[in-house]
């Protein structure tokens, strides 16, 4: 782990794996000390943004380096349940990648225990990690639109399209499930070290 300066009120953790990054995440901030306002987990690092006036650089420096991440065990994380219909436009060419049936995938997809890394791309959009055998790679052209809802894969992740826009994943399913809603106190439906899990709906 390198620890990077990033400003006056912040501090970049640096990690050599997403794995390795979202056990630190999950220890980080289950023992954030006063004074550390947030933590914002990427796929290799961890922002920590202080509060100055209550904890010095050095002192979160020296936080940082001093908590062991461990691996996250059962329980420890608050879960989701995602109802999905796998209806999307990409199922059968994602299963023929991936040397499977269609049946398959979707049962692999919604047996797997998928652990929220980070959120990126847009307001709630949820990069969620999961079982090795499901890797596939991005379209090698993007659509200009993706509905609201649409689920998909893109290398080592699956996620959610929170509201319509441009993306390149393989889109393998359909949720009515709202990811994103500014008016609630929490907008985002999943946040980092969340479980996600999928339902398969008719």
């Amino acid at each position: 782990m390198r620890v990077l300066p990033f400003g006056d009120r912040a501090i970049l953790a640096e990690y050599d794996s997403l794995a390795e990054t979202m056990d630190a995440f999950r220890t980080l901030n289950a023992a954030r000390p006063p004074g550390v306002r947030e933590l914002v987990p990427a796929a290799r690092t961890v922002l920590a943004c202080i509060d100055p006036t209550q904890i010095s650089l050095r002192a979160a420096e020296q936080w940082l380096r001093d908590t062991k991440a461990i691996h996250a065990v059962e329980g420890m994380s608050d879960s989701v349940t995602i109802p999905v219909r796998y209806d999307g436009p990409d199922l059968a060419e994602t299963a023929e990648f991936l040397g499977i049936n269609v049946d398959e995938l979707i049962s692999r997809h919604s047996s797997a225990e998928w652990q929220c890394a980070f959120i990126g791309f847009t307001p709630g959009f949820a990069y969620l990690a999961g079982p090795t055998g499901l890797e596939v790679p991005r379209r090698a052209t993007s659509r200009q639109s993706v509905p609201p809802g649409s689920v998909g894969l893109a290398g080592e992740f699956t996620g959610i399209y929170p509201r319509s826009s441009p993306g390149g994943w393989q889109l393998i399913g359909t949720t009515d499930a709202v990811l994103w809603d500014e008016t609630r106190e929490d907008p985002s439906t999943i946040a980092p070290g969340m479980t996600v899990r999928f339902e398969v709906q008719p």
